[in-house]
């Protein structure tokens, strides 16, 4: 079980994207923190500048620990930039910035998308802790039924990052509008912004490749999906 060749055959095509995309993601990021912004705006100045622009008020834009661990927290309403981007003055840093703005403006705008992955968030929860076990031990156990229920549980992860998409494409396409319309980017030097934007949503299209190549292995390999029962 511990070395079955199909579990790599399922799960080698999406762990190579995966790796890609990071790769692509952090090599994105470093060439375009290099690249200063006409404008001359910091990430923080930028993200402020495109929430004053779409008149969203009440958002907290504070510093976080961690590369490239920006995020916006619709709960509590504040924007988290990480040392890289909320001092930085590049292309790299306000593309992130404006790219996390976009959720707070998602937020106020009541997007659907992104109230639906708010939602999911305690059951994905449940999926990621339990579901893969649960799917691993019916494999272990020979028990379809333990199989099932550890992908429906597994499933709720998979939705969860497949509703993601729209909410983090979305967000990537508001900030390209936004920069240029706020005087923070220009129309020729928004190319370096896009591909920094580009690369990392290439990592939530990877997130969902790994998660079904997992859930299509224990079920192909626990015989549901080919038709087999107990």
């Amino acid at each position: 079980m511990y070395f079955d060749p199909m579990y790599f055959l399922f799960i080698a095509p999406a762990f190579i994207f995966a790796l890609w995309a990071s790769w692509r993601t952090k090599a994105n990021f470093k060439k375009y923190s290099r690249v200063p912004v006409s404008s001359g705006l910091s990430g923080a100045e930028a993200a402020r500048r495109v929430l004053d622009g779409a008149d969203i008020q009440g958002v907290d834009i504070v510093r976080s620990k961690g590369m490239l661990s920006d995020h916006y927290n619709p709960a509590k309403k504040s924007l988290a930039l990480s040392e890289g981007v909320y001092d930085s003055r590049s292309l790299a840093a306000v593309g992130i910035a404006a790219h996390e703005a976009g959720h707070a403006i998602q937020h106020a705008r009541h997007y659907g998308p992104l109230k639906l992955r708010s939602l999911l968030v305690p059951t994905a929860s449940i999926g990621s802790n339990l579901g893969y076990m649960v799917m691993f031990f019916g494999l272990i156990l020979s028990s379809q039924n333990m199989v099932m229920v550890g992908a429906v549980l597994f499933s709720a992860v998979l939705l969860f990052q497949v509703v993601t998409l729209p909410v983090e494409f979305d967000a990537s396409n508001r900030a390209k509008a936004l920069v240029v319309e706020n005087g923070i980017v220009g129309v020729a030097e928004r190319r370096g912004m896009d591909k920094v934007l580009n690369a990392a949503a290439m990592t939530y299209v990877a997130a969902v490749a790994s998660s079904l190549a997992t859930l299509l292995y224990f079920l192909v390999r626990s015989g549901i999906a080919g038709g087999r029962r107990n």
